[in-house]
C-alpha cells in the first residue's frame, strides 16, 4: 500500500537504531513524568536526535507545579533536536498534566511543533492532536473515527494503530479478551486450521474454535492486511496521520510500506 503520509513510529530506546532504518518519523518512548513533577529519561543512544519526545505518566501522583517541568521538557527538546511531543497518558486525566499540556501547547505552537495526546486529554486545549485507538472488541471503527472527527475535527484526529491478538471466551459479557503472543496465535492457527474471516466493522480477522477444557473461543487478530484496512478507513474520513508502535509491527512494516 502506498501511503500519502508517513506514520509515526513509537520506539523504545533499545530499538531506536533499527526503527530509524525505515525512514519514518520516530517518537522516542524514553521519557516519563516523575514525581515533582520532573522529567525522567531512560538511557538513550547518544546519536538519537530529532523526531518527537515520547512521554508517559506511569506511576505519577498528579501533584506539583507545572512551570519547572515545562522548562525541563523544552530544554530536553532543544538538546535532542525534538520537534514534537507524543503523550501516552493512560487513566483518568490529571488537572496538573492538562495545565502542562496547555502551557507546552502555547510554546510548541510558536515553533510549529505538534503535540499528540490520548483521548482523555483531548479537551485540554484546541491545538493538541488526539490519538484514537484502532483496537475494538465491538462496534465499528468507521463509526468510532467519524464520531471523533465530529468532536475534534478531522485535522486533529490521529489513528493510533494497536495490533490486536486476543482470545475471548464465549459468551464474553465484559468484552475482555486474553492477549495472545505472536507465537501463541501462530500455534493456534497451525493446530486448529480454522476458517478465518474478516470483520469490516472491526477491521480485523477472526475465527472461532471449541476447546474440551473451556468451551467456545473467539480469536480476534491483526496482520498487515487488516492494519492496511484500518489506515484506509481513516484516510477515507480525511484523517491523514497515524501512529504505530514499532515493537508491535516490526515484522509487518516492510509489507505495510511496500
Amino acid at each position: 500500500m502506498e501511503l500519502n503520509f508517513k506514520p509515526i513510529l513509537t520506539v523504545p530506546p533499545d530499538r531506536c537504531r533499527e526503527a530509524l532504518t525505515f525512514g519514518l518519523p520516530v517518537a522516542h518512548a524514553a521519557y516519563r513524568v516523575g514525581g515533582g513533577p520532573h522529567l525522567f529519561r531512560a538511557n538513550m543512544p547518544v546519536s538519537a536526535r530529532g523526531g518527537l519526545m515520547g512521554l508517559d505518566c506511569a506511576g505519577f501522583d498528579g501533584r506539583g507545579q507545572p512551570e519547572a517541568f515545562c522548562q525541563e521538557v523544552m530544554r530536553e527538546c532543544a538538546a535532542r533536536g525534538f520537534t514534537g511531543l507524543l503523550c501516552d497518558f493512560e487513566g483518568r486525566p490529571f488537572p496538573l498534566l492538562e495545565e502542562v499540556l496547555r502551557r507546552l501547547s502555547a510554546l510548541f505552537r510558536n515553533r510549529g511543533w505538534p503535540i499528540y495526546v490520548t483521548e482523555p486529554y483531548g479537551g485540554c486545549c484546541e491545538t493538541v492532536r488526539v490519538l484514537i485507538s484502532s483496537a475494538l472488541s465491538g462496534g465499528s471503527l468507521t463509526q468510532r473515527l467519524s464520531e471523533a472527527t465530529e468532536r475534534y475535527g478531522k485535522d486533529r484526529v490521529v489513528l493510533a494503530v494497536e495490533r490486536v491478538a486476543e482470545d475471548f471466551y464465549l459468551p464474553s459479557p465484559d468484552g475482555q479478551g486474553r492477549p495472545l503472543t505472536r507465537q501463541a496465535l501462530r500455534q493456534t492457527l497451525e493446530e486448529r486450521s480454522p476458517s478465518v474471516f474478516f470483520s469490516s466493522e472491526l477491521c480485523a480477522h477472526y475465527f472461532t474454535y471449541m476447546s474440551r477444557e473451556n468451551g467456545a473461543h473467539f480469536i480476534l487478530f491483526d496482520d498487515a492486511g487488516s492494519i492496511r484496512k484500518k489506515l484506509q478507513v481513516a484516510a477515507r474520513l480525511g484523517i491523514r496521520q497515524a501512529v504505530l508502535s514499532y515493537p508491535q509491527v516490526d515484522d509487518l512494516l516492510e509489507e505495510l510500506l511496500a
